[in-house]
């Protein structure tokens, strides 16, 4: 009859199979190959004899100026932090498989996107890479009466020219009667209007149009 005697050593398990137990117990884990001889054993496994399951994620932050002072937050199977180089350049070595999101971020600064999500299955990943810019410490407060319609939400356009053309600037409908843009630069005057669009996605003309300067 075979019997099977396992054993753990430097991070592998091995798998001895015998038709004697007691000789496979009997010698120093040091001698497998011995061990695999003397005791007849039929077949010997080892977990780290596999190729690594690990890879690297990288990318770069832009612009080179503001990368290399940017720290990236790493959350996933495993935590961890960097800070950009010189070049702006980042990356996370020894990775297991999964999910993780990447977050830069530095005082003063927002980044397009603010963060990314990456899948890791067995090899790396590159081309991370976010763009970095100022923030802006104006900003412009917008409030408008409520619609006398029932509406599902709100849309704000912006234009930099009288009367347009107007470029969106919510992601997703807003539901307030207010709305802060907080994306204006200095020394510029820009144009609001509003749209109220319903529950089946029917989209009202403009509003009135009103004006903000930036100092």
């Amino acid at each position: 009859m075979l019997f099977g005697c396992s054993v753990f050593r430097s991070g592998c398990w091995m798998l001895l199979k015998s038709r004697d137990l007691r000789k496979c117990q009997a010698f120093p884990l040091t001698a497998l190959s011995c061990i695999a001889l003397l005791c007849n054993c039929t077949g010997v496994t080892s977990r780290s004899s596999g190729s690594s399951d690990t890879a690297q994620l990288s990318g770069t932050i832009s612009p080179q100026s503001v990368g290399e002072n940017t720290k990236i937050a790493l959350n996933g199977p495993i935590t961890a932090s960097t800070v950009g180089n010189s070049s702006g350049n980042y990356s996370f070595s020894g990775l297991p498989n999964g999910t993780y999101v990447v977050t830069p971020s530095l005082s003063g600064y927002a980044f397009a996107p603010s963060v990314q999500s990456v899948s890791i299955n067995g090899s790396g990943v590159s081309g991370v890479d976010f763009a970095a810019s100022q923030e802006s410490s104006h900003s412009v407060q917008l409030t408008w009466h409520a619609s006398t319609s029932s509406v599902a939400g709100y849309n704000i356009y912006r234009s930099t020219t009288s009367g347009g053309p107007y470029v969106k600037l919510n992601a997703s409908l807003v539901t307030p009667l207010t709305y802060k843009d907080a994306t204006v630069l200095a020394s510029t005057t820009y144009y609001y209007v509003t749209t109220s669009v319903d529950s089946i996605a029917i989209e009202s003309v403009y509003s009135n149009q009103v004006a903000a300067t930036i100092p």
